[in-house]
């Protein structure tokens, strides 16, 4: 339970879907309410398919290109960190490459649940990082399972979430939404900055042992 509990707060950060909704509302605006529920569910299930691949697959990736799990864990570390200064900020979705001619690309096509709001909004460099790091740390079988049930309890959480974007924009405000990713920026900024203080120290203790 709490290795479940673990991976579904650091994701629901690292992701941030509350960020996500004024995003959503802007988007999809001038649709209807099922075409919303419909961009809603084809969003989770491609965050779902993104993260669960990163998960599985993400180890193999690191073998072929000869990286080391502790340069991953920087590299990731920085990027997570990065993404949660611009959380505090306010500049979370120009970060993550939602600028106003996307946006506008955006409200022109039919289907954007893959991109941009699965991809890079929400599935970007953060998550798929810690999920590979994360695979490193805890791959028996149960250890799989219970990260691959905490993977789709993420999507599901994204599907209501933006499900109910619309809602949750009128209820929270502008301020509130803005209050909630900064809350969840600095959570982001520890996360971030623990992988980085723990490659450093595994680099160190693997000199040290030589």
């Amino acid at each position: 339970m709490d290795l479940f509990i673990y991976l579904f707060v650091a994701l629901f950060s690292v992701l941030n879907p509350i960020g996500t909704v004024p995003i959503f509302v802007g988007l999809t605006q001038n649709d209807t309410k099922k075409e919303r529920s419909r961009i809603s569910l084809w969003t989770a299930i491609n965050v779902f398919i993104i993260l669960i691949v990163s998960f599985f697959i993400g180890q193999y990736v690191l073998l072929f290109f000869g990286i080391s799990i502790d340069a991953l864990r920087i590299a990731g570390g920085i990027i997570i960190v990065s993404s949660g200064f611009s959380l505090l900020s306010g500049k979370f979705t120009k970060k993550r490459g939602i600028n106003k001619k996307a946006e506008t690309d955006a409200q022109q096509r039919n289907d954007i649940a893959l991109t941009p709001l699965a991809i890079p909004m929400l599935a970007g460099p953060g998550s798929i990082s810690l999920l590979i790091a994360f695979y490193q740390e805890h791959n028996t079988t149960m250890e799989i399972i219970i990260s691959s049930i905490a993977i789709l309890a993420i999507a599901i959480t994204i599907f209501i979430i933006l499900k109910s974007a619309h809602y949750l924009a009128k209820i929270l405000g502008a301020s509130g939404i803005i209050a909630i990713s900064r809350i969840v920026g600095f959570i982001v900024i520890a996360i971030g900055i623990q992988y980085i203080v723990s490659a450093i120290i595994n680099i160190i203790k693997g000199n040290l042992s030589l």
